[in-house]
């Protein structure tokens, strides 16, 4: 029952750190979840477990162009590979508000990421290199 809740829950996606930091923990409960039904944890299954009347194949393509990655290709865990999953979040969130993807916060979503795995590396690939 806890798992057919967890499918149908209400996404309301916005460009801010608390909505990034709902989305990366999401994310992680997600993974575990698709662990431990037996299924692939893969951008296709991500987009239909949260977005289950919209999940089309032109969404989930939407999505996959957005963040240059294959809809049916394993993902890591978040904690441990990030980068991949931080331009999943940045296309969907580009995706659902109608925002352009350079237009996504990246400061807050990669400060979110730091709250949602606190043990982490934090991830920031916009910093200055001397």
């Amino acid at each position: 029952m806890k798992s057919k809740e967890f499918a149908t829950a209400m996404i309301k996606v916005e460009n801010n750190q608390a909505c990034f930091v709902m989305l990366w923990r999401k994310l992680e409960r997600t993974r575990q979840l698709l662990k431990m039904q037996c299924k692939r944890f893969c951008i296709r299954r991500i987009l239909k477990s949260w977005f289950p009347a919209e999940a089309n194949d032109d969404f989930i393509w939407e999505v996959c162009n957005r963040c240059d990655q294959a809809g049916w290709d394993e993902l890591q865990a978040p904690s441990l590979y990030p980068r991949k999953h931080r331009e999943l979040l940045r296309a969907i969130v580009s995706l659902k508000t109608g925002i352009s993807f350079y237009k996504v916060d990246l400061k807050a979503l990669d400060k979110a990421y730091s709250i949602a795995f606190p043990e982490s590396t934090p991830i920031n690939v916009n910093k200055k290199k001397k």
